[in-house]
C-alpha cells in the first residue's frame, strides 16, 4: 500500500510502498478512502506524543470500507461502510464497562499507538466495540470529519460542556474542532463568541451561527472581549486550539459559576499549563475536559446530520492527495489550524 510516513520527529514525511496491514482476531482492516489532516497529526509528527514509535504513519480520522476482518469478528463483513472514533476502546476494562469508552484504560488510537490512516489501508483494534456504520448518503470525506474533530466538538459541547438554549457559548479557535463546536452550539440554541486570529475561520464561523467574532489579531485581551460581548461572561467557554493564551482566555471569559471545557491539547516543555485557578477557585468555575466520544453514542449526532440540523460537510474546505499530505502536515504551525480554513481531507486512492 501507498502511505506517509515519518522517520523522525518534525522532519519531511514521505508517501512509501508498505506492507498491506493484515487483521488479528478482534480487527478490521479498512480500505481508506478519506482521511482527515488534524492538528493532533502535527503533534504527533512534533514528537508530543509519548506513544507513538518510529518509523510512523500518522493519521486517525477516517472513513473507508472494510476490507478483510479477524476470525473474532461478528459484526462486520467486507464492503461495510464504516468510521470509527479516534479513541479505540478495548469493551472489557471498567471504563468501557461504564461506557466510557473515550477513556478506556488500554485504549488505542489509530496514528499515535500505531500505524494510522493516511494510508490506503489501516488495521482497527476491537472492530465489534468501535466500528460505526455509516449512511448510505452520507460521504465519505464528511464521514472522515466525523471521528475525532466533530465528534469531539458534540460531546463537549452537549455532554461535558451541557449547553442549553439561550445560553453564551465562547469557542477559542476556529480550526476545525472549533468550528464543528459553533456549529452545535449554535443548533442547539446557544449565542456563540468565535475567537481567532483569522479572518477566513471567523467569516466561517459566522456562516456557521456565530453571533459574535473577535479578531485575536485585533484585540489585546480576548477575555475581556467575550465578557464584554456577553453582558459578564459565557456560560460555557471551550479551548478548541490548545495553547497556555486560549486556555487562560477561555477561563477568564467565564461568569460565575461558568464552564471550561479543554478540547485542544496543551504541549509544553515541562508538560504541565498554567491554568487560572484562582479564578476558578473565586467564581465557582467548572473546568473540564473532553476526550473524544465512544462509538455507542454516535447514534444521535448522525440523526441530527441525517436530518440538516448539523452539517458537517460545510466544514469540508479542501481535499487533497496522499502525495500532497506530507507539505500538508508540515504547514501546521505551532498555533494555527489548518492550511486552509475548515478542515481538509486527504483522499488516499486519488
Amino acid at each position: 500500500m501507498r502511505a506517509v510516513v515519518f522517520e523522525r520527529y518534525g522532519e519531511p514525511a514521505e508517501v512509501r510502498e508498505l506492507p498491506d496491514p493484515r487483521p488479528a482476531a478482534h480487527q478490521v482492516v479498512v480500505r481508506v478512502e478519506a482521511t482527515g489532516l488534524c492538528r493532533s497529526d502535527w503533534h504527533g509528527w512534533m514528537g508530543h506524543d509519548p506513544d507513538i514509535t518510529l518509523p510512523h504513519v500518522p493519521g486517525h480520522e477516517l472513513a473507508g470500507v472494510v476490507e478483510s476482518a479477524g476470525s473474532q469478528v461478528t459484526g462486520w463483513r467486507a464492503g461495510d461502510r464504516v468510521t470509527v472514533p479516534f479513541v479505540c476502546g478495548c469493551g472489557s476494562c471498567p471504563s468501557c464497562a461504564a461506557g466510557d469508552h473515550q477513556v478506556c484504560e488500554r485504549q488505542t488510537q489509530p496514528g499515535f499507538t500505531h500505524w494510522g490512516s493516511f494510508a490506503q489501508y489501516v488495521a482497527l483494534d476491537h472492530a465489534d466495540v468501535n466500528l460505526v456504520a455509516l449512511p448510505e448518503d452520507l460521504s465519505y470525506a464528511t464521514a472522515a470529519a466525523l471521528g475525532c474533530r466533530f465528534a469531539t466538538a458534540f460531546r463537549a459541547v452537549a455532554r461535558q460542556g451541557r449547553v442549553t438554549a439561550g445560553e453564551w457559548v465562547a469557542v477559542h479557535g476556529c480550526g476545525g474542532v472549533g468550528l464543528s463546536a459553533v456549529m452545535i452550539a449554535a443548533a442547539s440554541g446557544a449565542r456563540v463568541v468565535a475567537v481567532d486570529v483569522s479572518p477566513a475561520a471567523l467569516e466561517l464561523a459566522r456562516r456557521f451561527g456565530a453571533a459574535a467574532c473577535v479578531d485575536a489579531r485585533e484585540v489585546p485581551d480576548t477575555a475581556a472581549a467575550v465578557r464584554e460581548l456577553t453582558g459578564g461572561g459565557a456560560h460555557l467557554s471551550l479551548d478548541a486550539l490548545g495553547s497556555p493564551a486560549t486556555c487562560a482566555a477561555s477561563v477568564n471569559g467565564l461568569r460565575r459559576r461558568g464552564r471550561h471545557v479543554q478540547v485542544g491539547l496543551l504541549p509544553s516543555a515541562d508538560g504541565t499549563t498554567p491554568v487560572p485557578l484562582a479564578r476558578a477557585v473565586a467564581l465557582e468555575l467548572e473546568i473540564l475536559g473532553s476526550h473524544g466520544m465512544a462509538a455507542h453514542a454516535y447514534p444521535q449526532m448522525l440523526e441530527l446530520v441525517r436530518t440538516g440540523v448539523l452539517r458537517p460537510d460545510l466544514l469540508v474546505t479542501s481535499t487533497i492527495t496522499l502525495d500532497e499530505a506530507p507539505a500538508a502536515l508540515a504547514a501546521l504551525a505551532a498555533l494555527g489550524t489548518a492550511p486552509a480554513a475548515g478542515v481538509t481531507v486527504i483522499r488516499p486512492w486519488a
